[in-house]
């Protein structure tokens, strides 16, 4: 199990299984297996999907098997009755303004996606970042509860190529191979892929919509 960055955190990192720091993030970030995936585990024998070739699932660091580990401790962990409490611990100790939910990985079922809103209500002054392509559950969410909290990005992404997510009042994203649509500099060519000081992801804004580059 790997360290907290501070001793007094060792507890809620552990029961949640540690959060991961993605080098282009600014901030905190958490993941579970993408091999794990409702929706992208099917996607990903789709030859035009964005989630074919997925690159936590077979490339980079995400392959070792110590880094699938840590995924799989953090999956088992949504199941812990104080989950909820360890995260908002851990996030309000170590971040300062933005926190990506799954660079890794997706929403699991629908108390995963309560249980994410209620850290964000439990955070107010932290903006929360959540790119999925569960569509399905956060449509049920949304017809039980009505809309998300101001600071978390509930962000549709698109399950194709150069296609477009559905349109219900939500942010969204999409990946394009046109280089001329793309808004996500990190992932322009010759970048160095990171977000500096960009935060359009975490933006709630209901026509927020980030282009992602594919080359």
């Amino acid at each position: 199990m790997s360290k907290a960055p501070r001793k007094n955190l060792q507890l809620p990192w552990d029961r949640v299984g540690g959060l991961s720091a993605p080098s282009k993030m600014p901030e905190w970030s958490t993941s579970t297996p993408a091999a794990m995936c409702n929706v992208g585990t099917r996607l990903r024998d789709v030859p035009d999907s964005t989630c074919a070739g997925c690159y936590a699932f077979e490339r980079g660091n995400y392959i070792r098997q110590t880094v699938q580990d840590a995924l799989m401790r953090r999956y088992d962990a949504l199941e812990s009755s104080t989950w909820v409490d360890d995260m908002t611990i851990l996030i309000l100790a170590l971040v300062k303004e933005s926190f990506r939910w799954h660079d890794s990985g997706d929403i699991k079922n629908l108390a995963h996606l309560q249980n994410i809103v209620q850290v964000a209500l439990n955070t107010p002054n932290i903006q929360h970042w959540l790119p999925t392509r569960e569509y399905r559950v956060v449509a049920i969410y949304r017809q039980l509860y009505g809309e998300f909290p101001p600071n978390l990005a509930v962000r549709l992404s698109a399950h194709k190529v150069d296609g477009v997510a559905p349109s219900v009042g939500l942010p969204t994203s999409q990946v394009s191979t046109d280089i001329n649509k793309v808004t996500c500099q990190a992932t322009m060519p010759n970048s160095d892929h990171k977000c500096h000081d960009c935060r359009a992801c975490w933006d709630t804004s209901q026509d927020s919509n980030v282009v992602y580059y594919k080359s």
